[in-house]
């Protein structure tokens, strides 16, 4: 079984406006409402490839039983725990630009954490995978995906994934993840590297990761592609198809989710991370979560 746990999801409320004006009153000509957070966004993306998962983390208020409905709505297992304050409602500005304000979110304590490791625990077996995104909510620690980790012991042959950002990733890489996914950004912000680097720096600095204890890393560049260090010692690089950029919002979960759906089915490094680019990528050019097919069509681009 695959798990995928989300600290902080949202209702993200998506507003078309044309020619956004600062300090006036504008008037979209669309708006729509989905359920967002990144692991809540792998799961659907998982859905969509015809894998089942459930999709776990916290929810609060009349914002966090939404976020429930929307996820039945969708018809994705899940086993969300109740804690306090409200889940947040993001805004997402569709204009010449995009402008994204997120909220804060709901009041986890260490104590929920310990809950939802307890919870998990329970469900977990040799082989499943759990995949931890996004950020956490305030007033949790920068260690706390490493304790939630270590909370699950021990959970043996438990492949985890980490997509996460700063120490929140790092402070895993002691328990070995079997995958964990910075993106450029991330990357050359762990290491205090400039931006501009090439995919032969973005190798040895993922060698680094490698070296600190995670199994697999895979540095994602957006419309360049992705690198990958295996722990078979493989150096990778695929590059990302060509198209228009239509919503960026999701494609690093539908890359993670990708990978995960082909590995678990081949066991092979380079078509998971194919696939993986592909399903990214088939994200930014579609206004949502890609479906198969479309998957298939921007892979068939990538040959």
């Amino acid at each position: 079984m695959i798990y995928t746990v989300t600290f902080n999801p949202s209702l993200d409320y998506y507003l078309k406006v044309n020619n956004l004006k600062l300090g006036a009153v504008n008037r979209s000509t669309a708006e729509w409402l989905t359920v967002g957070g990144k692991g809540i966004n792998v799961s659907r993306q998982l859905k969509n490839l015809g894998d089942d998962s459930v999709a776990m983390g916290f929810v609060a208020g009349f914002t966090g039983q939404e976020i429930r409905n929307e996820i039945e709505i969708l018809g994705l297992g899940h086993d969300l725990l109740e804690v306090g304050g409200r889940s947040r409602i993001n805004v997402k500005v569709k204009s010449t630009t995009e402008t994204d304000v997120n909220a804060t979110g709901a009041d986890v304590t260490a104590a929920d954490v310990k809950k939802l490791a307890n919870e998990l625990r329970k469900k977990l077996k040799g082989g499943d995978y759990v995949i931890i995104s996004g950020n956490a909510p305030s007033g949790l620690g920068e260690e706390i995906y490493a304790d939630l980790i270590y909370g699950l012991s021990p959970a043996e042959n438990v492949n985890f994934v980490v997509d996460a950002c700063g120490k929140l990733l790092t402070e895993t890489l002691k328990y070995k993840p079997f995958l964990i996914k910075p993106n450029l950004f991330e990357l050359c912000e762990i290491f205090g590297l400039p931006n501009s680097v090439n995919t032969k720096i973005i190798a040895e600095y993922a060698r680094k990761l490698q070296k600190q204890g995670a199994r697999n890393v895979i540095v994602s560049m957006g419309s360049e592609g992705a690198v990958m260090i295996t722990e078979t010692k493989q150096a990778m690089y695929v590059r990302a198809a060509r198209g228009q950029l239509v919503n960026s919002v999701g494609a690093g979960d539908c890359m993670v989710a990708g990978f995960v759906h082909e590995y678990v089915k081949t066991q092979n490094y380079f078509k998971s991370l194919n696939f993986a680019t592909a399903s990214g990528s088939a994200c930014a050019f579609t206004a949502g979560i890609p479906t198969k097919e479309q998957i298939d069509y921007v892979e068939s681009l990538m040959l």
